[in-house]
């Protein structure tokens, strides 16, 4: 009976560039994408599982810190306070459309936002070495100027990125009251774009500029529930070893021990399938019992078994 339980509390990990078309990137779009994500989730819920949402916000706080840079009026806010914004503003409009999902479907169940910040240690070397690209990307002339100004940028095959501190998370501020909403019975949002980062100085907290990996934190915030699965909804089907090289080989199902090793093989991208597979033996070292990474299409066929690719122990 335990385990029935443990199984039907699932935190679902949705990932910003899933929501964001970089190609696109209108606000209809993004909507019309949310709606179809809620619309996936809404069916998860209506088969009885105990849902908690938290997604990520890499392209939402590029686009913020865009908008700054081009304006020039106001002061520039820091990341944390971006992060903020982001949690708002995707909160708000994923918290709306599952609503609605949920009342086109007849059920009754409250949706809710949290504000989540998130405790990291300030000397975590990520602040030195910034790694975790966000946001546009940038033809070589403007990327020069940026970094000319102070500003980290990585380059890849589609062009110049900034890259700005992604430290690990260490614990959600909120965990308490997001563990007495839940046995209320309310659908949570909360962690967004991997929670506001803080840090602790004589006990009290303060914002410092970083932007946590949403797929880390999903899984401490998992971990911390006592979520049975963790699923990790990001823009590919599968995680695969040799990624788009002629010889790819999708991944159907892996141990922990195996997925340690592709990741010491380099197998994974770092700033895009790698944490998410790390997420995942996190969870599962931390007594999850399944960890799946698919695509927002096959949310409901990845938690039957016939998508995706489970992690277990």
């Amino acid at each position: 009976m335990l385990i029935e339980w443990i199984m039907k509390r699932i935190v679902i990990a949705i990932g910003g560039n899933a929501i964001l078309n970089p190609a696109k990137g209108s606000p209809v779009e993004q909507q019309r994408m949310i709606d179809e994500t809620c619309a996936e989730i809404a069916e998860i819920v209506r088969k009885g599982y105990e849902v908690i949402l938290t997604h990520g916000n890499g392209p939402q706080i590029g686009n913020i810190l865009a908008m700054q840079e081009e304006c020039g009026l106001v002061h520039p806010q820091p990341l944390d306070v971006c992060g903020a914004q982001t949690q708002g503003m995707l909160g708000y409009m994923l918290q709306q459309s599952l609503c609605n999902r949920l009342k086109e479907r007849g059920i009754e169940k409250q949706v809710l936002t949290v504000l989540t910040q998130v405790v990291v240690d300030e000397s975590c070397p990520s602040f030195k070495n910034p790694t975790k690209p966000i946001g546009l990307y940038y033809p070589e002339s403007r990327a020069r100027k940026m970094m000319g100004q102070g500003i980290r940028m990585i380059r890849d095959k589609k062009g110049y990125r900034r890259v700005v501190p992604s430290p690990e998370p260490i614990q959600i501020v909120e965990e308490a009251v997001i563990g007495k909403l839940i046995e209320e019975g309310v659908i949570l949002i909360a962690a967004g774009g991997g929670g506001i980062p803080v840090i602790l100085k004589h006990d009290l907290l303060t914002g410092i500029e970083g932007v946590v990996d949403k797929d880390l934190t999903g899984s401490l915030l998992a971990s911390t529930l006592g979520a049975g699965i963790f699923l990790i909804l990001t823009d590919v089907e599968k995680a695969a070893l040799n990624y788009g090289k002629e010889n790819q080989v999708d991944l159907d199902v892996i141990t922990v021990s195996e997925a340690r090793r592709y990741i010491r093989e380099g197998h994974f991208g770092k700033g895009s399938m790698e944490p998410k597979v790390l997420a995942a033996v996190r969870f599962i070292m931390s007594g999850g019992k399944i960890a799946i990474i698919s695509s927002l299409d096959k949310a409901i066929p990845a938690l039957e078994g016939s998508a995706g690719t489970r992690v277990v122990a």
